[in-house]
């Protein structure tokens, strides 16, 4: 297994350094248009296998020669968000550098499964989706896991449980209008909605809308990268080592849930080449409006692109 992380910055670094300490790869590659920062990175990475007993090689590059071949393509590359910064004022430049990255690595290695994280999230999978020409089954993006993710934490949090027994969905678009389904979550299997107030669990849905942004405020020059980074591996394990993980990302839509020619988060089977099955969860009619609204939102978006 050879996976490629287009992208050295925080995100696409610490991606890269989970899936190494993990060994999920025979060989890891690390690709940046920085010079040396790729070379740099990837082999601090390589000189840590040995005490993490992790027999990974770990290349770093500024072009894609090093990637040819590779089954597994994660694509982080793009500007950071700043404070003040909506997800779509990043559309414009990072669309571009979407572009030139897929279009690259699908040169290198045609047959790969491509995991897109840049931002926003959405419209970059679709931007990847349409460059590479690839099935949609290969361009996955990542941002239901992240998602769902900050939605577990928070209610544990509240809670005072562990992590460990909640459970939780966030499907549509990874922006303000994501859709969190407190129906579908639990705490040992118990509805959420038993367990909290109403007001407590719209605070909560709240708090998960706003998590990317929250730690920009917090951060100043930078966004989160921990998280999405552990999002992601878990989005390359399951492929990997073909879990058969049912897992919420966002995927072309061509009829589920209603929905077409849009991209948007939904429940997924993830194997070995990528969406084996698009999972579809009955949606309470509020559910289904919500969803309609973040998908349309994001095919606005879209129609805005110039591919």
């Amino acid at each position: 297994m050879k996976i490629t992380v287009i992208g050295a910055g925080n995100v696409g670094a610490t991606t890269a350094q989970r899936i190494v300490d993990k060994q999920l790869a025979n060989e890891v590659v690390l690709v940046d248009v920085l010079e040396g920062i790729p070379q740099g990175k990837a082999l601090d990475m390589y000189e840590a296998t040995p005490v993490e007993k992790s027999d990974v090689k770990v290349v770093g590059s500024n072009g894609y020669e090093a990637t040819a071949g590779s089954d597994l393509v994660v694509i982080t590359a793009g500007i950071a968000r700043k404070p003040g910064m909506s997800r779509d004022d990043l559309m414009n430049t990072n669309s571009g550098i979407v572009k030139s990255c897929t279009a690259a690595s699908v040169a290198a290695s045609p047959q790969a499964v491509l995991i897109v994280v840049s931002n926003p999230l959405d419209v970059m999978a679709y931007v990847a989706l349409k460059v590479s020409r690839f099935d949609r089954k290969r361009v996955i993006g990542m941002a239901g896991v992240l998602d769902s993710a900050r939605f577990r934490s928070f209610i544990a949090e509240e809670l005072k449980v562990s992590i460990e027994d909640v459970n939780a969905f966030v499907l549509g678009g990874h922006g303000d209008s994501m859709v969190p389904l407190p129906r579908y979550s639990t705490v040992a299997g118990i509805p959420i909605t038993e367990l909290m107030s109403k007001e407590t669990l719209d605070r909560i849905v709240k708090r998960t809308r706003d998590g990317g942004i929250e730690i920009v405020n917090y951060l100043k020059t930078g966004s989160a990268y921990y998280a999405p980074s552990s999002a992601t591996v878990a989005m390359v394990e399951s492929i990997v080592k073909n879990k058969h993980r049912i897992l919420p990302c966002a995927v072309y839509l061509q009829g589920e849930y209603g929905l077409h020619d849009t991209v948007a988060g939904v429940p997924v089977k993830l194997g070995s080449r990528g969406i084996e099955e698009i999972v579809q969860i009955k949606l309470n009619p509020d559910e289904q409006a919500a969803l309609e609204k973040s998908a349309n939102d994001v095919k606005q978006s879209i129609g805005k692109l110039s591919l």
